[in-house]
């Protein structure tokens, strides 16, 4: 009974109006009432304050810089190796496995469609078909910056407007495309096993979902779609991100989702849901191709020949004209519905679109 209460709240509330509330207030310098609120926060949830550079909670001068506090060096640390992701994220494992027939495993009785997740982009869905995901959820006690499982250079990023239902168990359990329907961050990145997508999704109360090379993505919240486009691999202004280096954080909230190409990654069998995760911790193995089997050489015997006499041969020099390989050009990729340009892109957003449902149109924030 109380369960269902909770899920009604979720739909009558004016989530948006209390996210603004929450934001507004985690950012007030209220010096001995911003003390007191961290202390009970920390004390009701458990917080682990032997973890942080600064341990000292009247230090912190809002309930945001308390929130998303670093951690000191050496309290994760990032498992090594090329082939080996580590976990992007302190908090527990809500699902993960296989992306099958366009479709991610939510809860028990509960899929959402990956072109859905992906802003109606079905260019960038059908990259991931067939491929992997994984969704960890953050709790309130837990770490709240986001760091790179893998070496990656960003392609582009996305910010799609949403709902911004609680992301539990619970509403995971009882609220149908959840995590297509609320508010998220979207980078896609380049890497050496190929594309992948970290997201970073919004939640009632959810301040702020903020990218180290953009700063603050969330807020403002206008309802639109807007797409960010970054130079390639080697060209000037690229962004390249190292295995373990923070990408991003929340200012209260929330869940990340990684989606990874078919057959490039095999996470850790003793990941599965309900999982605790650590930051920097083993996530999954990349599989790279391996190389085409070559021929081994081949060794002749060596010939002995009789010296000749009075006649000597002269070879002359094969000279081998070096061969130029042209560069390649990749096609530039078009996405749909949002179009790709060197700036922010705006889409107005249609409200006759009920959240959650996987169109070429953006969709509006709606309470439901």
């Amino acid at each position: 009974m109380l369960d269902s209460i909770k899920i009604k709240l979720q739909y009558l509330l004016p989530k948006q109006g209390l996210t603004r509330l929450a934001g507004w207030g985690a950012d007030k310098r209220a010096a001995t009432l911003t003390h007191w609120v961290i202390k009970a926060f920390a004390r009701f949830y458990n917080v682990d304050m032997k973890e942080a550079q600064n341990p000292d909670l009247k230090s912190y001068a809002t309930f945001n810089e308390f929130f998303v506090r670093p951690l000191r060096d050496g309290a994760r640390p990032v498992v090594s190796g090329l082939d080996m992701l580590c976990l992007p994220a302190d908090g527990a494992v809500s699902q993960l496995g296989a992306i099958t027939d366009g479709k991610l495993f939510q809860a028990k009785g509960h899929f959402y469609s990956l072109e859905a997740l992906l802003a109606g982009n079905y260019l960038l869905a059908e990259q991931f078909r067939d491929g992997q995901f994984a969704t960890i959820y953050l709790a309130p006690r837990d770490y709240h910056r986001v760091h790179m499982p893998c070496d990656g250079v960003l392609r582009e990023m996305i910010y799609v407007p949403g709902d911004l239902f609680s992301v539990n168990p619970l509403t995971a359990a009882n609220v149908p495309n959840l995590f297509a329907r609320n508010e998220r961050v979207i980078c896609v990145f380049d890497t050496e096993f190929g594309p992948m997508v970290q997201i970073l999704v919004g939640a009632t109360i959810v301040g702020s979902i903020e990218t180290v090379w953009a700063g603050c993505v969330t807020p403002p919240r206008e309802g639109i779609i807007k797409r960010w486009t970054y130079p390639t691999a080697g060209e000037e202004g690229a962004i390249a991100l190292e295995k373990g280096q923070e990408m991003g954080r929340f200012k209260l909230g929330s869940t990340v989702i990684n989606l990874f190409a078919a057959n490039q990654t095999r996470f850790m069998p003793n990941l599965k849901n309900g999982t605790v995760t650590r930051m920097g911790e083993p996530f999954a193995e990349a599989l790279r191709t391996p190389a085409t089997a070559t021929a081994e050489p081949v060794v002749a015997e060596p010939i002995i020949a009789e010296p000749v006499v009075a006649e000597t041969v002269v070879t002359e020099p094969v000279v081998t004209e070096p061969v130029v390989t042209k560069p390649v050009v990749a096609e530039p990729v078009v996405t749909k519905p949002v179009v790709a340009e060197p700036v922010v892109t705006e889409v107005p957003v249609k409200t006759e679109t009920p959240a959650g449902v996987a169109t070429a149109e953006p969709q509006a924030p709606k309470d439901y």
